[in-house]
Formats: C-alpha cells, sequence, structure tokens
C-alpha cells in the first residue's frame, strides 16, 4: 500500500480526500447544525456551531456512523447506533456541546428503524421494524420517557414528519401490501386517525404517495406530499385538518420533490431530469416557479435558510462534491487535499425492449477506443445514476477503462411507468436492458468484447450474478458486491421491509410463487457461470445477508469455477475510508489479473476483512 499520500495514486486520493455532507440545521437554532465527514477517514457525524465556528466530532466508531438528527432547539444531537453496520439498534442522545451518549428511548428494545420525529416540546415519534412485530410506532413524551404505542402493523411503514405544534403526526404506510406505494395516515399522539390520503385504492392502483413536509409554522396544519397522479413524482399540499389538497403548477420534465422555505411562503423545489438535477422556487399560487441558479450538474441536497439563502451540495461526474450557497459562497470546506478531478460523463440513449434506455459513459482521457468497459450497474433497484462525481467508477477510468452505466427499467427518474416496469421478471428484465446497450456499446466502437466486465453493488451485485448465469457468452468477467445470490433464502434472511419489497416485486413469497423466485435467482443459473468471478459481502449485512451469498460460493467452489471472494467485517458496505479502498484495490487488481492489458496494482493493504479467499 502507498503510504506517502502525496505518492498515491489519484484513484486512491479520491477516496481520502475530506468529505462533507449537506449541513441541516436546527428549526429554531439555525446557527447549530449537524453535518457526516470522512475526516478521520470513517464517516462519522459532526456538529458546527456556526456563530463560533467551532466544529465538533460527535460519534467515534470502528465501523462509522452517518444516521443523525438534531432537535428542534439544537440542544442535542440523536444519533442510530448499530452494531458494526447491521442496522439493528437504538437511538441514542447526546448533548450540542459535547458529554455522554444516552439512550434517547430506553424503553424501546433494539430494531431496524422506520423513521424519526422530533417535537418542541422534547418530545419524539420514534418509527420501529422487527422481524416479529413488522411495523410499530411509538410516541415518547419526554427525554428518555416511557414510550406509547400508537401504531401496528405486518407491512412497512414509517414517520413522515411531525406538524410544527406537536399535534399531527404524518405516516407512509404499506397497510394495502404494495411496497413500492405508500398511502398517507395523518394522526393525532394518542394515535387517533385524522386524515386519509390513499392513491393506491386498496392496493389495485399503482399510485404512490411521500410525505415531503409539514408547514414550519404555528398553527399551519398543511402537509407538503408527493403524489404520481401526473405519471412522475411532484409536489401538491394537503390540509389534513381542512380536508383541501391544493395542486401546484410546477410543470417541469422530470420527477419533481420540494421542501418548505423557513417562513412556509415559498418552496424550494428539486427537479430531477435525464440524470441532472436543478433548483427552483416556488409560492404558491404563482404561475410558475422561478429558478434558482446552480452549475450544470447534479444536487444531491440542498436546504433553504431563515435568511432566503439556498445550501446545496453540488457535483458532476468531472468534479467532487462541494456545498455550495446562492450566496456564492462555499457554505463548508474542509481542510485537507482536494479530490483530484475525472473526466465529465457522456449520454447515450439507446433503444431498447421497453423503451429508450438511458446510459452514462466515461472514458479515458487519452487513447482510442474500443476500450476495456466495465459496466457499473447501479443499485435500488429504484434509484438511478447521475452526472454526480463517483470515486470507484473514476477509478476505472483511471487504468484505461471506458465506464458504462445503465438506468435500465425500474430506475427512477424517468416516470413511473418506467420504474414500476420492474415486476415479477424481477431481474431479468433489467438485463434486457443493459444488454441493449452493451450491444451499442460494442457495435459503436466504444467497448472492446472480448474485455467486458459486468459489476455492481446491492441490486447491482445481484444483476452481476444473474447477468453472467443468463447471458453467459456477453461478459468477459463479473464483479459482485454485497449481492442478492441466492433468492429464496436472501428472502428468508433479510430484514423485514425488504421482504415486503421482494412480495410486491415478484407477487409474492418464495412458497406462494416459487417459479418467479427461480426464474429471477442468480443459483439458478451458476452452473452456466464461466467467466472469471470476484465477490465481496459484508459478514453483517441485513439487505443482502451473508448465508445466501456463501450458498452461491459453495455452488462455484463445487466446480471449480474461477473465483475469489473478500468478506469484511461490515453491513451492506463500508464506511471507513481505507476498507473502501481496499476493496475497489483488489476489483481492480482481480480484473487487470484476468483480462490483461495492464500492470496488476500494489498488493492489498491489511484491513478490516475476516476472511479471503
Amino acid at each position: 500500500m502507498t503510504t506517502d499520500p502525496v505518492a498515491a495514486p489519484d484513484w486512491e486520493k479520491r477516496f481520502r480526500a475530506p468529505r462533507v455532507s449537506l449541513p441541516d440545521w436546527a428549526e429554531d437554532a439555525p446557527d447549530r447544525s449537524l453535518f457526516v465527514s470522512n475526516a478521520t477517514g470513517t464517516y462519522e457525524l459532526y456538529a458546527w456551531d456556526r456563530a463560533s465556528g467551532r466544529q465538533r466530532q460527535v460519534t467515534d466508531r470502528p465501523n462509522g456512523t452517518t444516521d443523525g438528527v438534531l432537535t428542534p432547539d439544537g440542544e442535542a444531537v440523536w444519533w442510530f447506533s448499530d452494531t458494526d453496520g447491521d442496522e439493528f439498534g437504538v437511538w441514542m442522545r447526546q448533548p450540542f456541546g459535547g458529554g455522554d451518549d444516552e439512550p434517547a428511548a430506553p424503553g424501546l428494545a433494539p430494531s431496524y428503524p422506520a423513521g424519526l420525529a422530533i417535537g418542541r416540546d422534547g418530545s419524539a415519534v420514534i418509527g420501529r421494524s422487527t422481524d416479529e412485530d413488522g411495523t410499530t410506532i411509538h410516541l415518547v413524551p419526554e427525554p428518555g420517557g416511557e414510550p406509547v404505542e400508537i401504531y401496528r402493523h405486518r407491512e412497512s411503514a414509517g414517520v413522515g414528519d411531525l406538524s410544527h405544534d406537536g399535534t399531527l403526526i404524518a405516516l407512509e404506510h404499506t397497510e394495502h401490501g404494495d411496497a413500492m406505494h405508500s398511502a398517507l395516515r395523518v394522526v393525532r399522539p394518542d394515535g387517533s386517525t385524522v386524515a386519509e390520503l390513499d392513491d393506491t385504492e386498496g392496493g389495485t392502483k399503482e399510485l404512490g404517495l411521500a410525505v415531503l413536509g409539514f408547514a414550519p409554522v404555528a398553527g399551519d396544519t398543511r402537509l407538503l406530499v408527493g403524489h404520481q397522479r401526473r405519471g412522475r413524482w411532484e409536489p401538491m399540499i394537503w390540509d389534513p385538518v381542512a380536508g383541501t389538497e391544493t395542486a401546484l403548477s410546477v410543470d417541469l420534465p422530470g420527477d419533481v420533490g420540494a421542501e418548505w422555505y423557513p417562513d412556509g411562503s415559498a418552496l424550494l423545489v428539486e427537479h430531477g431530469f435525464e440524470a441532472r438535477s436543478e433548483l427552483w422556487r416556488y409560492e404558491p399560487g404563482a404561475p410558475a416557479p422561478v429558478r434558482v441558479e446552480t452549475p450544470a450538474g447534479t444536487v444531491s441536497g440542498a436546504t433553504a435558510r431563515p435568511d432566503g439563502t439556498v445550501e446545496y451540495l453540488w457535483s458532476s461526474a468531472a468534479l467532487p462534491p462541494v456545498v455550495r450557497s446562492t450566496s456564492g459562497a462555499v457554505v463548508l470546506d474542509p481542510p485537507g487535499a482536494k479530490a483530484p478531478p475525472s473526466v465529465p460523463v457522456e449520454d447515450a440513449w439507446v433503444e431498447g425492449p421497453g423503451g429508450r434506455i438511458h446510459a452514462l459513459v466515461q472514458k479515458p482521457a487519452t487513447g482510442e477506443g474500443p476500450f476495456p468497459t466495465i459496466f457499473e450497474i447501479h443499485g435500488g433497484p429504484t434509484w438511478h445514476d447521475s452526472d454526480a462525481f463517483a470515486s470507484g467508477p473514476a477509478a476505472w477510468v483511471d487504468h484505461g477503462f471506458a465506464v458504462v452505466r445503465v438506468n435500465y427499467r425500474g430506475s427512477t427518474g424517468y416516470g413511473r411507468a418506467w420504474t414500476d416496469a420492474l415486476k415479477h421478471r424481477v431481474g431479468l428484465i433489467e438485463l434486457e436492458d443493459i444488454a441493449a446497450v452493451r450491444e451499442w456499446a460494442v457495435t459503436s466502437g466504444l467497448a472492446d468484447p472480448e474485455r467486458l466486465v459486468l459489476a455492481g453493488g446491492s441490486w447491482g451485485g445481484y444483476l452481476t450474478l444473474l447477468g453472467l448465469g443468463t447471458q453467459p457468452d456477453s461478459w468477459s468477467l463479473g464483479l459482485a458486491a454485497v449481492p442478492v445470490a441466492d433468492y429464496v433464502t436472501a428472502y428468508h434472511d433479510e430484514m423485514e421491509a425488504l421482504k415486503a419489497m421482494d412480495r410486491t416485486l415478484l407477487g409474492g413469497t418464495p412458497e406462494e410463487v416459487p417459479e418467479r423466485f427461480e426464474a429471477s435467482s442468480p443459483l439458478t443459473y451458476v452452473d452456466a457461470v464461466r467467466v472469471p468471478l470476484y465477490i465481496s459481502a459484508g459478514v453483517n449485512d441485513p439487505r443482502c445477508p451473508i448465508r445466501q451469498v456463501e450458498n452461491y460460493v459453495d455452488r462455484l467452489a463445487a466446480r471449480g469455477a474461477v473465483h475469489e471472494v473478500y468478506r469484511y467485517d461490515a453491513g451492506h458496505g463500508s464506511l471507513v475510508v481505507e476498507e473502501r479502498i481496499k476493496q475497489v484495490r483488489l476489483e481492480l487488481e482481480f480484473a487487470l489479473k484476468h483480462l490483461g492489458g495492464g500492470p496488476v496494482l500494489a498488493s492489498a493493504a491489511p484491513g478490516t476483512g475476516v476472511k479471503a479467499e
């Protein structure tokens, strides 16, 4: 391993460069903020007093911490404490200025989190998910107080928001059995129902709703809601007390989200379209929104401050992330070396079996194709790749590879029909789109057909394994991180909320629709895999559990297939920078060793992995 940070290659520098998230701020104490940073080499929570400029590390755990929220008065930080990335734990509470951690709700047993909202009176609404109980939601009347259960259901649900005065609680739920499309319920603190909003018509109609937030004004019962009634996500205002719905004139071509300005007079609109995003200001009742100027690329988060300025986290494929303000200032600039830039992304539109497919392409700055090419497949599956900075793809470009990322059917950002096309033929649908883009990449001269890598993490890792088995002649090598490998075993071992999603995607349980699980499981096709395959997995992963990965690996080993496995002591990915670097280095080494075309990298440094074979 290179120990001199100056002499380290650019791809390692991108991972090590200090980064910060968009700072969240306390509603009633806007000078107090909370953000995530990797400044110590592990992603942890930091408190920031803007008035004094003081920053303080809040959490310090071997495998990192990213889930945290400030109380409205800014006096305390709540953070979620799990065990080595297993996502199962409890909320802890620490004073903003520092001090001992204490359980925020000692009366609640550990669980998977299902939302959190904290009131101005010190109360909190805490969502929990467990295999035994499904979803339960509890009101904790004061810090350390006795929790009162106000909601329970076997299907997945979560806390959306708490009104300014604490008298209304907005919940998202899927009691109708469709985990991809939530309905809304507003309840009182005693659990009694105020109003319902359900666009699924009891699960017979595939339209979802999302809580975007109550108006941040005392006495205002308006709730900002995301809906899909016109074939994409867009906001409207629902007043559950008055029983009124107000449509908004935000006619932009892509998916639209929004949040309130702090005085409740306007909305900050986030518009995503064709893998880029932009910001707009909209005043309810106005004929159209007004553009908030941001550079071309991707806004990964934005918030309006009390003075009317907007802070946002921005990046592009070529330029690393920075927290900017519409005042022109860089809001939060971490000390230390900056991440080297990469190459810009190019758009490719390919005709596929379900419509036009959008792919993002990065090519080495020097040389001409055809290049060795890695298809880096995103997870989710309800997610999408965008024109945003990513250290992983940049590392492959540095090593002479073209990188292709495909927003297959199931991806968000291209309308409801594109996302909802992923049903029943799960995995096979996405691979049809990936195959169409692969054919384009080869025939266009971009990709060398003898050096094609299928790769991805989580759902992308699942598609990698499934693709190597169902398209064995199309790929030269596979790299699967934290994948679904044996769908039936994965279903039985995964967290309850993901069981609900799988029932929605496949139309039932493995016992109810065994033929669909079999058709969509990589294990079904493992004996057809004949190219070198590298798999990495977290031993504490609750999303793609380790047992089902081992079942797949055992089948590879039984027939002597060329493969390597790396197991590491974390969950669904790692928050430790050197561990992330190690994993990318191992993937690069594996690919270069089996494909040729470049020197093998220096040996991987000792990390937190527990077993490699």
